[in-house]
Parts: C-alpha cells; structure tokens; sequence
C-alpha cells in the first residue's frame, strides 16, 4: 500500500448489529484511494480508541444506529482526547436524530453524516480535513 494514502478508521460502538452502510463507506472511501481499517461489529469504546492509535489514523469515522450515541460517541472523543489523539477528526455516520448533532458537535464531533449522504460528500469532507497520513506507512 501507499505511504500516501489517507488511513481512516471506521468504527461500530455498541450492541449494534446492522453494518451495511458501514462497509458501502468503506468500500466508497477504498474506491477513492483511501486505507480503510474496519473494527467490525460491536467495539468498546476503549476498543476503538486503542485501534485509532494503534493504526495511527488520519480520520476516525463512527457508524451508529442503535441510538447509544450520546453516550458512547462522547465516551470515544475522551478516549482519543486522554491517548494524545484530540487532533483527530471523528465523522459520525448513521441514525442521528438533527436535534443531537448540536450535543455532539459539542462532545468533539467535527461532522454527522446521516442516511443517503454520497460518498462523494464524505470524501471531499475527508480530503479537506485529512490530506496526508499522520505518519509514513512502511
């Protein structure tokens, strides 16, 4: 793989079972030169936080419609903020009701991406946010 290339994490918190969406992101974002890491299913937030600085990511991206994530989509911003990962753009993806986007924007979040956004529109918003990897890949 390039040395070049934007790495993203994209995460599945909770006791939600449904990762579609997920995987077209991540198909969408590989499709347009990025390295995507997948957790897969059911992740602790501490999970997700120790893969985002295991993987030195350029961008952490949390796929949730189970309706947890005001409690758990703060819980991962404190994580990355406590492992020095606090200048990580997260993106939240899924079922966010609009009235909570404002708490979570507050919590950290840097963007909400809701159901039947392009992958267009998630590339450009990485693009901008993540132009280079946090470090060379060997």
């Amino acid at each position: 793989m390039s040395g070049d290339r934007v790495r993203v994490l994209l995460a599945k918190p909770g006791l939600d079972g449904h990762d579609r969406g997920a995987q077209v992101v991540a198909r969408g974002l590989r499709d347009a030169g990025m390295e995507v890491i997948y957790t897969g299913l059911h992740r602790t937030p501490a999970e997700i936080v120790a893969a985002a600085r295991d993987e030195d990511v350029s961008v952490v991206g949390i796929s949730i419609l189970s309706g947890a994530h005001g409690r758990l989509v703060p819980e991962i911003i404190q994580g990355l903020r406590a492992t020095g990962l606090g200048d990580v753009p997260v993106l939240v993806g899924g079922i966010v009701p609009s009235a909570d986007e404002a708490s979570l924007k507050a919590a950290g979040v840097h963007e909400v991406f809701g159901p039947g956004t392009p992958i267009a529109a998630i590339v450009e918003w990485i693009h901008a946010r993540a132009p280079s990897p946090r470090r060379p890949l060997s």
